[in-house]
C-alpha cells in the first residue's frame, strides 16, 4: 500500500465506550514528529482516536445544540431571544427573518466537515488491522469497519438531506500526488446518493449487534442504530420534497441531469414500509420497547412515562432509546441553560410557539377545537386540578397528584399528560429555585425585562420538554442528572411505520395496522385511543375517525406534532412534507401570551411577539452551497431557487 502522509486530528481525551469529539489544532508539521498511516495503525490507542473523530459525523442531539448549528430554530417548535443574535445564535436566527442568503454562515458545518470525517472513515476501513500484542483482535477490527461504513454512509446522507445535490464521491481518497481537478466534481443525482447509503448502511447493521453484551460498549453503533437511520433515510426519499416533485424540475447539475428524479416512484414508498418494518421486527426481538411507568394500581402512568423517557437511561430500563449518544452531557451546556430561570443561572429565553402549546390534545384526546374537546381558553380555574393513580411526577403544583393551581388561565388545564412535560408556563410548577410556580408575568421572578431583556421569554413561555426536575445551572456551577442523550427513539419509528403504511397502501385492513402503532404512543400518553369503528362522543376509551386515507394521515401527523416536539424532527417533516408555507408561524409574527403584561389578565391574551416575525421562502427547504464554496469549485450548482 501506498505510504501516504498527512496531518492528523488529535483527539482527547477518549474513553473506549464513549467517545469524546473535541480535537486539536493540526500538529505542527515539523520533519521528525509528522506522522504516518502506517505508524498511527500499530497503536492501539491511536487506533481508537482515529475511531472517535469519524464519530464525530454524529451531531450532539440538536435539541442540546441549540447555538449555530441548532435545526429546531429553523422549525415551529422552539422560539429563542431574538436579542441572542448579538452571541453564537446569529447563525441560526438570521435564517428565520428572511436574511438567509449564500452569505450566511452556519456552525453546523455539514459542507466543510463531513468529507473529512468520510476521507477519516475510507482510510480507517482500507488500513485499520488487528494488533492482538495490545489487546486489538481482529473481531473488534471487524466490529469497528462496520461502524465506520455506516458512519461514512451516514456522512453523505446527512449532506444530502440537507443540500440535495452533493457532490458525491464514495470510497475514494485522494491520492498524495492529487490535481485539484480531480477533487472539483459536480453533483450527483440525490437517488445516487440514497441508493449507496441504502446499501452501505444495510450491509453495516446485518454486521452489527443489535445490543452489545458488554455494557462499555453503549453508544457504538449497532444494528439497530443503523437501521433506524436507514429507515428515516428511505422515508424521507419517498417524501413529496423529493419524490417526482415538479417544483425542481430546473434543478440540474453542471452536466445537465436533474438532481431530483422528476418521475413519482411509488416504489420508494414501499422499500420505506420495508425499512421502517425491519427496524421494529429486529428491535423488539432484541429487547426495545416503548418506555412505561406504572401508577399504584398497575396502570400506565402517563405522566411519569413521558417524562422519563427523556431522563432515564438503557441500564435504567429505558429500552426505548434507539440512537444513543454518548459524546458526553452536551445538555448541561446549551439547553438546560436557555431555558432555566435567572434565579438559578440560567439563559431563561428558549420557549416555544403558541402553536404547539395549541397543537397538544385536550385530557379527553381531541384536538383544542373539536367541539367535544372541552377545551375552555379564557378565564382562569377556581380549584386544583387532579388526576389519580399519579404519585411522583414533579411539575404540577409540587403535590402528588395535582396538575394545575387553582387560578391556572384555563388554556393550560384539563390538557393531555405530554403538554405539562414540554411546556412551562405561568403559574407552572419550577421545583428548583426553593420550589414554586413560575411567574412570567413582566419583570417578575421569571421575565425581568428591565435589566436583561435577553434573557426574558419572548412570548410567555419556557421550552420543559427533557429537563429534569431537580436540574440547578446555579451560577454556572451545574448540578443534575446524567441522563442519556439520543438522537431516535422507537416512538420515532413507530410513528415512522403508520405514516409510511398509510401513504403506501390506500387499503383499509393497512389503516388498522397503521393506526394500531399511532394507538401504542397514544396509549402510553394516557390519551383515548382511535378506531375506525363508531362509538358513542363520550366514550371513554375510544375516538372514531373515519377510515380514509386523508383522515389517518391527518391523525398520524397530529400525533408526530405533539409526541416528537424538539426532538429535531419537526424540520424534518416540515421539509418532506412542503408544509411551511401552510403555518403560519412560519411566514408571520410568533404568537404567544403577552410577555409585557403585568397583570394576569393582560398577560394571558394572544399576542404577537414583537421583533419575532418570520419570513418563509421556498429556498429555504435546502440549505445554500455557501458562496465561497461554488466560487472554488465552477462545476458546483447553487441550491435550487437560491440565486436567479
Amino acid at each position: 500500500m501506498k505510504k501516504i502522509k498527512f496531518t492528523i486530528y488529535l483527539v482527547m481525551g477518549l474513553l473506549a465506550a464513549n467517545f469524546t469529539t473535541s480535537c486539536s489544532d493540526f500538529l505542527d508539521k515539523e520533519p521528525d514528529t509528522e506522522l504516518t498511516t502506517e505508524m498511527v495503525f500499530q497503536n492501539r490507542d491511536k487506533v481508537y482516536s482515529w475511531l472517535s473523530y469519524i464519530y464525530n459525523i454524529i451531531h450532539t442531539p440538536d435539541k442540546w445544540a441549540l447555538t449555530a448549528d441548532g435545526y429546531e430554530i429553523l422549525a415551529d417548535d422552539l422560539v429563542a431571544s431574538r436579542r441572542w443574535q448579538q452571541w453564537d445564535w446569529k447563525d441560526v436566527l438570521g435564517k428565520i427573518d428572511g436574511s438567509w442568503t449564500i452569505n450566511s454562515p452556519w456552525g453546523g458545518n455539514l459542507w466543510h466537515m463531513m468529507p473529512r470525517y468520510i476521507r477519516h472513515g475510507y482510510i480507517f476501513e482500507n488500513m485499520a488491522h488487528a494488533l492482538p500484542e495490545n489487546d486489538l483482535p481482529q473481531s473488534e477490527i471487524d466490529n469497528m469497519k462496520n461502524e465506520v461504513k455506516f458512519l461514512c454512509a451516514y456522512g453523505w446522507w446527512l449532506l444530502a438531506e440537507n443540500y440535495g445535490g452533493i457532490p458525491f464521491k464514495p470510497d475514494y481518497i485522494a491520492p498524495t500526488d492529487f490535481t485539484l481537478s480531480e477533487l472539483m466534481v459536480g453533483q450527483s443525482k440525490f437517488d445516487d446518493v440514497v441508493n449507496y447509503c441504502d446499501k452501505e448502511m444495510l450491509d453495516a447493521a446485518n454486521a452489527l449487534p443489535a445490543v452489545y453484551s458488554d455494557p462499555a460498549k453503549y453508544g457504538r453503533i449497532n444494528k439497530i442504530m443503523a437501521l433506524t437511520v436507514r429507515a428515516r433515510m428511505l422515508l424521507f426519499a419517498a417524501s413529496p420534497i423529493v419524490n417526482g416533485n415538479k417544483m425542481y424540475a430546473n434543478y440540474r447539475n453542471n452536466e445537465g441531469e436533474q438532481i431530483f428524479n422528476m418521475t413519482y416512484d411509488h416504489n420508494k414508498w414501499v422499500k420505506a414500509v420495508e425499512a421502517i418494518k425491519l427496524v421494529i421486527d429486529e428491535a423488539e426481538a432484541a429487547g426495545y420497547e416503548l418506555y412505561k411507568e406504572v401508577g399504584p394500581s398497575g396502570d400506565i402512568d402517563p405522566f411519569m412515562s413521558t417524562y422519563n423517557v427523556h431522563i432515564k437511561k438503557w441500564n435504567e430500563g429505558n429500552h426505548e432509546i434507539t440512537f444513543p449518544v454518548t459524546k458526553g452531557n452536551a445538555y448541561a451546556g446549551t439547553f438546560l441553560r436557555v431555558t432555566s430561570v435567572r434565579n438559578v443561572g440560567g439563559g431563561n429565553g428558549l420557549g416555544v410557539y403558541q402553536g404547539l402549546v395549541d397543537a397538544f390534545f385536550t385530557e379527553n384526546g381531541l384536538p383544542i377545537d373539536d367541539p367535544n374537546s372541552g377545551y375552555v381558553e379564557d378565564g382562569f380555574s377556581t380549584s386544583v386540578e387532579k388526576r389519580t393513580d399519579i404519585t411522583s411526577w414533579p411539575y404540577g403544583t409540587g403535590v402528588a397528584g395535582e396538575i394545575t393551581a387553582n387560578g391556572t388561565y384555563n388554556m393550560y388545564c384539563h390538557r393531555e399528560p405530554r403538554f405539562y412535560n414540554a411546556v412551562s408556563f405561568h403559574n407552572s410548577w419550577l421545583a428548583v429555585d426553593g420550589g414554586r410556580p413560575y411567574n412570567f408575568l413582566y419583570n417578575y421572578d421569571d421575565n425581568v425585562q428591565s435589566s436583561s431583556p435577553h434573557d426574558a421569554p419572548q412570548n410567555g413561555y419556557l421550552a420543559r420538554k427533557s429537563l429534569c426536575v431537580t436540574d440547578d445551572y446555579n451560577n454556572g456551577a451545574v448540578i443534575m442528572t446524567d441522563r442519556q442523550a439520543f438522537l431516535y427513539r422507537l416512538a420515532f419509528t413507530y410513528l415512522d411505520y403508520a405514516e409510511a403504511l398509510n401513504e403506501t397502501y390506500d387499503d383499509a385492513s393497512k389503516r388498522v395496522e397503521a393506526l394500531d402503532y399511532v394507538n401504542r404512543i397514544r396509549e402510553r400518553a394516557g390519551v383515548r385511543q382511535y378506531t375506525f369503528d363508531n362509538v358513542a362522543a363520550d366514550d371513554e376509551d375510544y375516538i372514531h375517525i373515519d377510515n380514509t386515507q386523508e383522515a389517518t394521515r391527518k391523525a398520524i401527523r397530529m400525533e408526530r406534532r405533539v409526541e416528537l416536539c424538539c426532538e429535531n424532527n419537526r424540520w424534518y417533516d416540515i421539509r418532506r412534507w412542503m408544509i411551511a408555507e401552510d403555518i403560519p408561524e412560519m411566514n408571520g409574527p410568533c404568537m404567544g401570551m403577552n410577555a409585557q403584561g403585568r397583570t394576569r389578565n393582560t398577560f394571558h391574551q394572544r399576542t404577537a411577539t414583537p421583533d419575532q416575525d418570520r419570513v418563509w421562502k421556498k429556498q429555504y427547504y435546502w440549505f445554500p452551497i455557501y458562496i465561497d464554496e461554488y466560487e472554488k469549485n465552477p462545476n458546483l450548482v447553487e441550491g435550487p431557487f437560491w440565486v436567479d
